[in-house]
């Protein structure tokens, strides 16, 4: 049957096909992956909406809403081609993938190289053909040359590898503007009354409006407020959202995307709102940074925000999928640092916390299942990691919880970055900050009950706390550490030790009860 999608086996012609390509919801670009050769004439085209993991956990319902729209515009988009397009609800991949094989025994199945290790082994289990993964801008054996023989995996070094192997913002052999990075000129607060550019908003068609009138009821676990016009779910609208960022928000990109303006104020700050449609493949990372020269090379955005910008997609994106591919699977279970405590009761309401930050922080995650990426390390990562709550835990929140939370973008994130549960494999230091830190990139601590610059007392910011009682407790840990270890030997000037060490137990308990 073409130009029409199908959701039943029972619907689909007994002619014999050359190939099922199975295309995951995360492989959504009709260029790349197991769509790059298809043929509509021979070719079925098969999704799978796994029912058993879309029930079994706690999801936000804006991620799920994404997801499972996006991915049935697409099958749309695909039928309209002409391709015989199958979009299966079933209670697992397993399930699924038994049923097409029982229609069709001697047919030859294929993907696209899966981002997870997970789907890998299950693609491998039901002799799927695998397509190389161009979803990204690094062959697995150009990191494999990057890796060789390092003792330490900077992604520093990684991106200035990038930007010559891709020849992107390089002048010859030397970086565009004498600097590789503009770290130090992208972390300003925003100055008084600074004004925002208003948000684009997408407009909900029916197969929006359909689904999210069954979510409720489909779902009944999904957390967080009901979807609204914050993410776009065809790629017409990711496009859009690419344009809009170009035009209103790339020139004050740099400068501030470390800032922290309250939700209320600005919820998305100059940041591209691209991440959603990178991960899920909307929009694939060359034409987002082939856009991006484009803007640039047009003469109106600082060089500051353009290698900033770059730099996440080219950089931090590509190394990350690299690290998680070379750790493995296994590496998500890493806790070196022993931490133990359960998810606080915070991370699921945000009225379970007097912290300003916190609760801005968790509220914003309920409205639109987004923050960038300092809320996320520095306020979200940075707390789990001072009250020692267990790194599994907490990665499976983040994945729950978050738009473009993938198990390649989170473990290394949250395992290797955000909680330095591996050891420092990753990164070289824990990610671990007090109030001052705060205060100095936000307004929250103005209208907080507590006070950053206290570390002992009832009014004494809990991230100060906590700050100190973590280095303290793992002092052994972190002495020997050159980038840290200033800061454990700053523990034996402190007279108020004792006293700090109570007041840290108080606020676990506190913490524990949702009532901090």
């Amino acid at each position: 049957m073409k130009n029409q999608v199908v959701t039943e086996l029972s619907e689909i012609s007994t002619q014999q096909y050359k190939a099922i390509r199975f295309i995951a919801m995360d492989q959504l670009h009709r260029n790349y992956g197991a769509l790059r050769q298809a043929d509509p004439e021979n070719d079925l085209i098969v999704f799978i909406e796994n029912q058993g993991s879309l029930t079994k956990r706690v999801w936000h319902i804006q991620r799920t809403f994404f997801l499972i729209s996006s991915t049935r515009h697409f099958a749309e988009t695909l039928a309209e081609e002409g391709f015989t397009t199958l979009y299966l609800k079933s209670e697992s991949f397993e399930e699924g993938f038994e049923k097409l094989i029982q229609a069709f025994p001697v047919t030859k199945r294929l993907a696209a190289e899966p981002a997870s290790h997970r789907r890998l082994a299950l693609l491998e289990k039901f002799d799927f053909q695998l397509i190389e993964n161009d979803f990204f801008l690094t062959p697995k054996e150009i990191f494999k040359e990057w890796l060789a023989g390092r003792k330490t995996f900077l992604m520093e070094n990684f991106y200035r590898n990038q930007r010559k192997r891709l020849n992107i913002l390089m002048d010859g052999d030397q970086p565009l503007a004498g600097e590789w990075n503009f770290d130090q000129s992208n972390r300003l607060a925003p100055p008084k009354n600074y004004q925002w550019p208003p948000y684009l908003a997408h407009k909900r068609d029916k197969v929006d409006l359909e689904l999210i009138a069954q979510l409720r009821t489909t779902y009944p676990n999904l957390w967080g407020n009901d979807p609204d016009e914050s993410w776009a779910t065809t790629r017409e609208g990711a496009l859009l959202q690419l344009d809009y960022f170009l035009q209103n928000h790339f020139s004050g990109f740099g400068p501030y995307e470390d800032a922290i303006p309250p939700a209320s104020e600005s919820w998305q700050v100059h940041h591209s709102l691209l991440s959603p449609y990178l991960n899920n493949g909307l929009l694939h990372p060359a034409e987002v940074v082939e856009a991006a020269l484009n803007k640039f090379e047009e003469g109106n955005i600082p060089i500051e925000s353009c290698e900033g910008f770059i730099r996440q997609i080219i950089g931090w994106r590509e190394y990350v999928f690299g690290m998680y591919q070379h750790f493995g699977p296994e590496y998500r279970k890493e806790n070196q640092l022993s931490a133990d405590r359960k998810l606080l009761p915070l991370f699921n309401n945000s009225k379970a916390t007097q912290m300003e930050c916190v609760r801005d922080t968790i509220e914003a995650i309920e409205n639109r299942a987004w923050v960038h990426h300092i809320p996320r390390l520095m306020i979200l990562s940075n707390l789990a990691l001072l009250t020692g709550v267990k790194p599994e835990a907490f990665l499976d929140w983040m994945s729950e919880v978050f738009i473009d939370a993938y198990d390649w973008v989170m473990v290394p994130n949250i395992i290797g970055m955000g909680l330095h549960a591996d050891g420092g494999a990753m990164m070289s230091k824990p990610y671990a900050a007090g109030g001052a830190y705060i205060s100095r990139m936000s307004k929250y601590c103005s209208s907080c009950k507590f006070n950053p610059k206290l570390r002992v007392g009832e009014d004494a910011c809990p991230f100060t706390t906590l700050y100190w009682d973590f280095l303290d407790r793992h002092r052994e840990a972190f002495i020997r550490n050159p980038r840290i270890a200033q800061q454990v030997r700053g523990l034996d000037r402190l007279k108020d030790l004792a006293e700090l060490r109570k007041r840290a137990e108080f606020l676990f308990d506190q913490l524990e009860q949702g009532k901090i």
